[in-house]
């Protein structure tokens, strides 16, 4: 789990204000003990007296994280594009040659995923030219790897809106879903156990795994679900609204917002 925002601005700051004597230091003489106390001194009094120094010092920290963290994810969209709405081993629902992907990375015991799926369902019963790219990101445990090493294996055998079945029918499933769970879907929709088994050891299943959760760690994702349309990365079950309001800007001008 990454560190509250706060806490790293916090560190940011003070990591300023520690490597600042450092510096003037190294322009001139060593500080003595008594120096360096009274400049402590000063300091400390200084921000007791001014505490809003601190506060926008913290503000300003954070808006440049945010702006880092901002470029950083708009780069990794822009080099990972192709890999994100054509990867081979994705469920693809709605409209397969649609004017606007809409990429989702979720974890098939996340609560707000099974949440955000009827959302997902109405945007494409609304929207006849959405297309959805499902992608597996396992974040929750081993249970969730057995699920996603299951659905990987079953699109080896599904295609199409059959295996955008399959995947509906095992993230609304009851309880927890692990690997047996998984099979047991497969096997009510006719896949063939005995295949299904091999092609769950089969290296392209973990190579395809492993790449899905590359590409969450190259967007820093940190939970599911996590959503991507045009130029924007939405975390999190935001609900239907919101988000037939960005795929309605991305059509219209190329933007998350017009």
């Amino acid at each position: 789990m990454p560190f509250p925002r706060s806490l790293t601005t916090l560190a940011l700051v003070l990591s300023l204000g520690v490597a600042a004597p450092a510096l003037a230091q190294t322009a001139s003489a060593p500080f003595t003990d008594a120096q360096r106390s009274a400049i402590e001194g000063i300091i400390k009094d200084y921000l007791i007296k001014n505490p809003e120094v601190l506060q926008d010092a913290l503000a300003e920290a954070e808006k440049r994280q945010v702006e880092t963290q901002r470029l950083a994810q708009a780069s990794a969209l822009k080099e990972a594009r192709d890999l994100l709405v054509n990867g081979k081993h994705d469920v693809v629902g709605g409209n397969a040659a649609g004017d606007i992907t809409l990429v989702e990375f979720f974890d098939y015991n996340c609560g707000y995923c099974r949440k955000a799926l009827g959302d997902v369902q109405a945007l494409i019963k609304s929207d006849p030219k959405l297309r959805v790219v499902i992608k597996d990101f396992p974040v929750l445990g081993p249970e969730s790897l057995e699920a996603s090493q299951v659905a990987m294996a079953v699109a080896q055998q599904l295609k199409g809106d059959k295996l955008f079945e399959f995947h509906q029918k095992l993230l609304e499933s009851k309880g927890r879903v692990n690997g047996a769970k998984a099979i047991e879907v497969a096997k009510s929709m006719g896949v063939d156990t005995a295949k299904l088994q091999k092609d769950m050891a089969s290296p392209e299943v973990k190579a395809a795994i492993a790449e899905n959760r590359g590409l969450g760690d190259r967007l820093g994702l940190s939970g599911t679900p996590a959503f991507i349309v045009g130029d924007e990365v939405i975390p999190g079950a935001v609900g239907l609204e919101p988000m037939r309001k960005t795929i309605g800007d991305v059509r219209q001008c190329g933007h998350a917002s017009c």
